[in-house]
C-alpha cells in the first residue's frame, strides 16, 4: 500500500471505467502525485480520459474504479463519498457548471461552507487549522464573501443573483473561483475550466488561481487541451495523457513544445514503443 503524508495527494495505478460498461476501461493506470503548493497541468487530445480522471477523484457515480488507489491525509479516498472527499479538502471546478434558478449565489456558497465546517466539527482531524466549528454566522459570512469578491473583482450584486442562471462564461468561472476562495480546499481540480472561454473569462480563471490558490499553498491540477491558460498560470509539472495513460511528463517547457508540434508526435512516440 502506498503511504501518503498530509502534504501529498497520491494517485497510483488508477484504473476507471464507465459504470454502465465496467469492462471498458477509460483510465488504464494513472500515476500522479500533487504536493502542497504545486500546480500541475494535464494535457491531451479529446477522449484521452482527462475529465474521467477529475470525476473519478471526486467519486462521480457514472464511473467505477477497477484498480489502483488514491491516498490523501491517511485516507483511501476511493472508499469515501463525494461529500467526505470535499470535506477533506478536495475541490472540483466543473467544465459546465449547473444553473440553479431560485437559489442565490450567497445562499448556495454559505450552505456549501457550512456543510464543510459541520463536517469538520464531526471530525476535527479533517482540518484542525480552521477554528470555525459547526457553521459560520451570517455576519462573518458576509465579511468573508465581501473580502473574496473584492479580491476577484466582483460586484456586490453578484451575490444576489441565482446560481449560474443566465450567467456568461466568465461569470460562471468567477463563481467557481469564489467557491474555491471561500471553501479553501487543499487541492483544487480545474476540469477544462478554460474550454470555450474568451480572453476576458480566461483572465478570470488565471487571476483566481494566481491570487487565491498559489499564495495559500493550495495544490492545483489544471486539466486542459489548450496551452493559453498555461501561459497565464505557469505549472510546475506538465503531464500528457493519451488513451487513458500519462505518456509524457516534463516542466513548463513542455507546453511550448506541444504548442509548436501538436499531439501528433506524442501519438507517434506511443506507437513506436508499443
Amino acid at each position: 500500500m502506498t503511504i501518503a503524508n498530509d502534504r501529498e495527494l497520491v494517485i497510483r495505478g488508477l484504473r476507471v471505467a464507465p459504470a454502465a460498461h465496467p469492462d471498458l476501461e477509460i483510465l488504464q493506470g494513472i500515476d500522479l502525485t500533487i504536493r502542497k503548493g504545486e500546480t500541475h497541468a494535464i494535457m491531451g487530445p479529446n477522449g484521452s480520459g482527462k475529465t474521467t480522471l477529475s470525476y473519478a477523484l471526486m467519486g462521480h457515480p457514472a464511473y467505477v474504479v477497477t484498480g489502483g488507489e488514491v491516498r490523501w491525509k491517511g485516507y483511501d479516498l476511493l472508499t469515501l463519498s463525494a461529500d467526505k472527499r470535499s470535506r477533506l479538502g478536495l475541490f472540483l471546478a466543473f467544465q459546465y457548471p449547473t444553473a440553479i434558478p431560485g437559489l442565490s449565489v450567497a445562499s448556495f456558497v454559505r450552505s456549501a461552507l457550512n456543510a464543510k465546517l459541520q463536517g469538520i466539527d464531526k471530525n476535527p482531524d479533517i482540518d484542525p487549522t480552521d477554528t470555525t466549528r459547526g457553521g459560520v454566522s451570517m455576519l462573518d459570512f458576509r465579511r468573508r464573501m465581501r473580502e473574496k469578491m473584492a479580491l476577484l473583482k466582483m460586484e456586490d450584486s453578484f451575490a444576489t443573483r441565482y446560481v449560474n442562471d443566465g450567467f456568461s462564461g466568465g461569470e460562471k468561472k468567477r463563481l467557481e473561483m469564489l467557491q474555491m476562495a471561500l471553501l479553501r480546499p487543499k487541492v483544487a481540480v480545474l476540469d477544462e475550466t478554460d474550454s470555450g472561454l474568451d480572453i476576458d473569462a480566461l483572465n478570470v480563471v488565471a487571476h483566481g488561481v494566481n491570487t487565491i490558490a498559489q499564495p495559500s499553498g493550495m495544490g492545483v491540477l489544471i486539466i486542459t487541451h489548450y496551452q493559453r491558460i498555461l501561459h497565464m498560470v505557469e505549472p510546475d509539472r506538465v503531464h500528457v495523457m493519451y488513451e487513458g495513460r500519462i505518456v509524457k511528463e516534463g516542466g513548463p517547457e513542455l507546453v511550448g513544445e506541444l504548442e509548436d508540434k501538436g499531439y501528433g508526435w506524442i501519438k507517434d512516440e506511443v506507437a513506436a514503443t508499443a
